[in-house]
């Protein structure tokens, strides 16, 4: 908020966010006067970036007389749970250049990563890797918390943000707007100095941290594929490996007939799913309409961070569900899986 804050200045100031996204983008940038520039990421794609999207998005706000100042990145994603690629995250700083935006990245999964292929690379790693003018003059922020990811898990607040090329007295400004927050909680700072200083061979500490830590994230990945699985057992589900992050972002493929239902209860077709699920087996989800989707395409979002233990039953659970809803409403010459 408090950089979102600094590059606002009115209506016309537009901030490029993906969709899906965090809802907390959309809401600041209303709260700030500001106008909210959607990219879509390419759920084919392992939710991947789009130049080309990101070209139009940007010619579209400014045919609107809409100034484009920044653009906003989620990496790993909340709650699409992919990881950019190296060459995604080069393109996107190359864009990022071209168009003299700011770029905010969003950071705050980065040590909950589920598999080997794609490991976390922070976008401000790619920039000075780059070298040449970008790196010097490209305007970054990053922003990490011990709030997200296995430190906090969303008990503890507490976080950082980074400022990269942002010249001087604009730093010296933003840090008087920063620091008029008075109270800071203790708890929050001690986790932070951890995070950004964990324990070290040779400390007391240092061998139960490792041990607990790669035990924490070996069962979180082992949760990510049970639901990852388990999704995509189900008939008219489709669903990306969650790569990092806490969240499973899976598509349903509404039939026709459940759409009609959804209308006739004046509900939003994955709204009207979401508490179907909930009234039948407890199961509660976040309708992926929450979070922008494309017209037409509905998803729910939920946690990998149950017990491990209770995953199965819990995938078990949704799945009969999913298919007693699909016999209830699948009109046999609509969506069928193959």
């Amino acid at each position: 908020m408090q950089i979102l804050n600094c590059i606002i200045r009115g209506e016309l100031d537009g901030i490029l966010v993906p969709v899906p996204q965090y809802p907390l983008y959309s809401a600041t940038i209303s709260l700030l006067g500001g106008s909210l520039v959607p990219y879509y990421l390419e759920e084919t794609a392992n939710w991947g970036l789009d130049i080309v999207n990101l070209r139009q998005s940007v010619a579209q706000a400014r045919s609107q007389g809409i100034t484009v100042r920044a653009m906003v990145i989620i990496n790993p994603g909340n709650p699409t749970g992919q990881c950019l690629s190296e060459a995604n995250l080069k393109e996107v700083l190359q864009f990022c250049y071209q168009n003299n935006l700011v770029l905010l990245g969003d950071e705050v999964y980065q040590q909950n990563i589920y598999q080997d292929e794609r490991p976390f690379i922070s976008a401000r790693k790619v920039l000075m890797d780059m070298g040449g003018n970008i790196s010097k003059e490209l305007q970054l922020v990053s922003f990490h918390t011990v709030s997200k990811g296995y430190w906090g898990e969303c008990g503890q607040r507490g976080g950082y943000f980074e400022m990269t090329n942002i010249p001087p007295k604009t730093a010296e400004e933003i840090y008087k707007v920063t620091c008029t927050s008075h109270s800071p909680n203790v708890p929050g700072q001690i986790f932070v100095r951890l995070m950004v200083n964990p324990p070290k061979p040779g400390d007391i500490s240092y061998e139960r941290f490792v041990r607990e830590s790669k035990g924490i994230l070996e069962s979180l990945r082992r949760r990510a594929q049970i639901v990852t699985d388990g999704f995509n057992s189900c008939r008219n589900v489709i669903c990306n490996f969650t790569e990092g992050a806490m969240y499973s972002f899976p598509q349903i493929r509404l039939p026709p007939k459940a759409i009609e239902a959804a209308k006739n209860a004046g509900k939003v077709p994955d709204v009207f799913y979401c508490l179907k699920l909930l009234e039948a087996t407890g199961i509660s989800t976040v309708p992926g309409s929450g979070f922008g989707q494309k017209e037409g395409v509905f998803h729910l979002r939920t946690t990998i961070l149950p017990a491990e233990e209770d995953m199965p039953a819990i995938m078990a659970s949704f799945k009969k569900f999913n298919d007693d809803f699909m016999k209830q409403y699948e009109d046999y010459g609509g969506y069928l899986r193959m």
